[in-house]
This record gives C-alpha cells, structure tokens and sequence, in this order.
C-alpha cells in the first residue's frame, strides 16, 4: 500500500527513517522550505523541487526538477540548490534551461510550446484527461500510469518530447536504468506507458517524429506467472488459511479464490452490492472501468463466506462494516492491502485468480463459460452474439457451484481431523468464532453493538436487494 504524503522539517535523519513505499512512492514535503520535498519510491528517496513557472505575469505551468539522491546529496545541499531553483523559477527561468545556457522570456504560454515543443508532463496530462477520463479507465489505471510517469520519469517531466525522440538512445540507456533498479517488468510497462503518451502527442503535434522513441529499446523477457494450484494443492491451502488471526482477511482469501475475481475489484465491494434474491454480487468498477461492470453468480458457499466476512465485520469494525463488506481498520475503511507472508499463506492475490482458471478446468468448465464468469472478453466474431446476463441466472451460476464443490471437495477429511479448519468451516463454526471474537473485544474496548442481549451473535443479514 502506497504511504499518504507527509509533512515534516526534512534533515539527515528524518529521511533516514522515512519508510520506502512498498508500491508506487509519496511524498515527504519540507516545513521549511515552500516546494522542496522527497519522493519516496521501493527503492530511491529523490530531493526534487516544485514552483509555478509565470510568463507575463501569469502562470504558465508546474514544474517539477530533480535535484538528486538522498544517498548521494545532503539534506543541506540539496535544501540550498531547491532555493537557488525555485528563485530561477519565480524570475520566468526553467533550472535545467537555464543550465544549458538558455533563459525563457516574458513570453506567452503558446509561443514558448511552440519554440520548445510540448513537455512530457503537458503530454500526459492531455492523454489522462481527453484519452483515459474519457474512455472511463479505471482509477488503478491511472493511477499506474501517473506512477510510471511521475517516479519513472520524474526527471523528465519538462523535458520536450521531441528532445527525447531527437536522441533514442537516452530512452534506451533509461529502460536499462529502470532493469537494473526496479526489475524488468516495470521497466516495460513504464516504457509502454512513455509509447502511448507519445503516439496521442503526436495526433495535435505535428513536427514530433513519425519514429517513436521507445522504439529504441530492447525490451526485457517476460513470461505468465506460473502460480496456480491444482485441486491437489487445496487442502493445504486451506490449512495455512485457517491459521490467519484476521477472519475478515482470511474471508477475503478465500471468496478471491472462489470467484476468481480480480483482488482489487472485491476489495471496495459493500454491502448492497449483494443482491440474496438473484444470488448475484456486482462489481461495479472492475479492471476496464465502469463501462465493464459486472455481476457475479454466487455459489452456496460463496453466500456463506460473504455472511460470515458481513458478520465478523459487524463485531470486529463496525462503523466500516456498514460500507464495506471488507472491512479494514485503513484510511479508506476497507481492506487495502491483501499482500501475506508467504510462509504463512503460499497464495493470495492473482495467484488465486489463476488457480480458479485452473480449477475450472478440474470441474469441466467450458472455455467460454469460464471467460464468462471471470468477465474477460470474448475473442472472434461469437462475442456480440452471446448476451452474458441472459446466461447468469440459471447456466452460469450452476458453472460456478461446480467450481465451488471441486474446491471443498478437496478438504477431504481435513474438515474432521484439523482442528483450525473444523473451527473455521465445520458446522456451528462461524457462531462459535463470532462469540469468541465478541468476547476478546468486549474485554479489550467494550464492543457489543452486534451481540443480542443474551450474548448470542445476531443471524439477522441485510443484503441489499
């Protein structure tokens, strides 16, 4: 989970202990200093300035600069060199212009395009705004574009575009920085991110060249992970799971393996998304966007893990359970994270997408109903033919009981013999673990809101219909 930007006296110190972002990166702004701050990426924390660059009187744009790495630059060099940038930048001059020799004039905002050509970050805010807002792409989307092109290429976001297909090789020698210092297959998705941004540049600037710079590169071997497991690998799955401390997560885990639905998708679902007369969970903002909404057929078993996930929620975090049927203690109410210690859960995440694929297979799904159930498009010209919520009702949904079945089926006699997962999954389970997590709470912060008067966990649910 990305960190939220912070505020603090930056020095030495303070940016030794900042923590690195375990995805995408934030910022750790100065107190001291207007527009001097840190990004904090996986692996970098980079002092970089920002100020609004005025022509006439008017501000023309934002920039960004670079000025280094905090293992290499001191928190007092860069802090003097960010004051010594941002007062070029309130006199009309760009740093790096400037270092080159060149001072931009009381020119206007068109004429100045004109002389330098459009900036990779003019470029990509025209393409999120009139490319991604407008085909209704995904937030996660976005949000992975904006992070390839404000950390990968943080340095370059004044950069015009045509400096950079002017001189290939810098992109190359860029995508072989990336390899080396955040793995191969951002290096790639960043690099494609850099060739979509230039290809719609091009369509309103006519002098970039037809030859995408990206072109330059040689791109780095990738291959599918290999993750899934088989129905042999179930029950010791299901073992590791019932070991979790957290019911709500370990809900979470096992309704992602089996609905085979993207983790990022289930992780904003609430509770009115669940419709028990239709046994159908919509997902409302899958990957794609909006335009690519869906419903989900829901097995026995799957209605079962979504009311005990409902029901832990109630006791364990009530106010956000009333949104979300994940609940999380996080900034935005819900589960936010659904990464594990690989010693304690051996898959989570897509891992478990792919076994439901697999598993599909196992129960004697069709190719075609399990693209249909995991909402990926349908190839050839067959696809506007099939109307997909006709098939929901009745043959989709008895297709998901059979994915299901094969994957309780592979408990085998771990339901009997384990004792984790005869607390977890064998009858009268889930109202045992309900009173205990009731009773733990109870002690620790008074919490009895979902606990009938008698001290037996409510069996009242309210889906939304």
């Amino acid at each position: 989970m990305t960190v939220a930007d912070i505020r603090l006296l930056l020095n030495d110190k303070a940016i030794a202990r900042l923590p690195n972002s375990t995805s995408g990166w934030y910022l750790a702004r100065d107190t001291e200093l207007k527009g001097f701050f840190v990004v904090v990426g996986k692996r970098r924390k980079t002092f970089t300035v920002q100020g609004d660059l005025r022509r006439a009187g008017k501000r023309a744009s934002t920039i960004r600069v670079s000025i280094g790495d905090s293992s290499e630059v001191s928190t007092r060099t860069a802090r003097a060199t960010a004051r010594d940038y941002l007062l070029q930048i309130s006199r009309g001059q760009h740093p790096n212009i400037g270092k080159r020799g060149q001072h931009v004039s009381e020119e206007s905002g068109a004429e100045a395009a004109k002389l330098n050509g459009v900036t990779l970050q003019a470029a990509w805010e025209r393409y999120r705004d009139a490319h991604m807002f407008r085909k209704g792409r995904s937030e996660g989307t976005i949000e992975s574009y904006r992070d390839h092109v404000e950390r990968m290429f943080i340095e370059w976001l004044d950069v015009p575009l045509k400096d950079l297909a002017d001189d290939p090789a810098r992109v190359a020698k860029k995508h072989d920085t990336i390899t080396r210092d955040n793995g191969p297959y951002i290096a790639n998705g960043s690099m494609r991110t850099l060739r979509a941004i230039y290809n719609h540049a091009r369509k309103t600037n006519k002098e970039l060249p037809a030859d995408n710079p990206v072109n330059a590169i040689d791109w780095n071997g990738e291959k599918r992970r290999d993750t899934a497991m088989g129905a042999t690998d179930l029950k010791g799955w299901f073992v590791q799971l019932a070991s979790m401390d957290n019911p709500i997560r370990r809900e979470f885990h096992l309704f992602t393996l089996l609905s085979g639905c993207r983790p990022a998708a289930l992780k904003e679902v609430k509770p009115e998304h669940i419709n028990l007369r239709r046994r159908m969970l919509h997902i409302p903002k899958p990957k794609g966007g909006s335009k690519r909404a869906f419903d989900i057929p829901l097995s026995r078993e799957m209605i079962i893990c979504l009311s005990r996930a409902l029901r832990f929620g109630r006791v364990i975090y009530p106010a956000e359970a009333a949104k979300w049927v994940f609940p999380a203690n996080s900034a935005f109410g819900h589960l936010v994270e659904q990464k594990e210690n690989r010693n304690a859960l051996s898959k989570w995440g897509n891992d478990l997408r792919q076994s439901y694929r697999t598993l599909a297979t196992t129960a004697g799904v069709s190719e075609m109903d399990a693209r249909l159930l995991m909402n990926h498009a349908i190839p050839g010209v067959n696809a506007g033919y099939i109307t997909r919520h006709k098939l929901l009702e009745d043959h989709l949904r008895g297709r998901q009981q059979a994915i299901s079945s094969v994957v309780f089926a592979a408990l085998g006699d771990a339901l009997s013999k384990n004792e984790l997962v005869r607390r977890w999954l064998g009858p009268g389970a889930a109202r045992r673990a309900l009173l205990e997590a009731t009773t733990d709470l109870s002690s620790q912060r008074g919490v009895t809101a979902s606990v009938q008067a008698n001290g037996r966990p409510s069996d009242s649910l309210s889906f939304g219909q």
